[in-house]
């Protein structure tokens, strides 16, 4: 697989009544091809968020959507532009980052969190300088990510529900 300089095709999702805002590093191939946050069937992030909501999983966009917005939560990822081998995180290089600024300074964001140690280190590289404020890293929802099941995924995610 090529590598391809790519621009962020999703835009955040958010309202004025979003009160933490989840960042992933950049879209997935899978995620690209639905134009919506995490939609590789195996990447377990909207079973952990239906688990903790006790709510059945969205299967499509709108719900998805919908989702966010009902629970406060604001998503988005790190990065605008990047380049990048096919979904492969490690390959990814030239980054430029997403402005957050519209999302901080029109919603009252309590807390940010990152999903997985990449978009930990790329905000802490690039945006926590900008922003200011710290990020609490989760484990990564990825596939890629096997060692932690759902059981192991669930206790630490459920502290997102705190700032909610």
């Amino acid at each position: 697989m090529q590598q391809q300089k790519l621009v962020h095709p999703i835009p955040p999702t958010w309202d004025e009544t979003s009160r933490i805002l989840i960042l992933g590093s950049f879209p997935s191939v899978k995620s690209r091809e639905m134009a919506y946050f995490y939609g590789h069937p195996q990447n377990r992030y909207w079973r952990v968020l239906s688990a903790l909501f006790d709510e059945p999983f969205p299967e499509t966009v709108e719900e998805r959507r919908s989702f966010l917005l009902r629970h406060h939560i604001a998503a988005w990822d790190v990065i605008a532009s990047c380049t990048i081998t096919g979904s492969a995180d490690s390959s990814i290089r030239d980054v430029v980052v997403n402005d957050l600024s519209p999302i901080l300074s029109g919603a009252p964001i309590r807390q940010i969190f990152v999903n997985g140690k990449k978009a930990d280190a790329l905000y802490r590289k690039y945006l926590l300088p900008q922003v200011g404020r710290e990020a609490v890293c989760l484990p990564s929802t990825s596939p890629a990510n096997a060692a932690w099941t759902m059981e192991k995924l669930l206790p630490v995610w459920q502290q997102i529900l705190t700032f909610l």
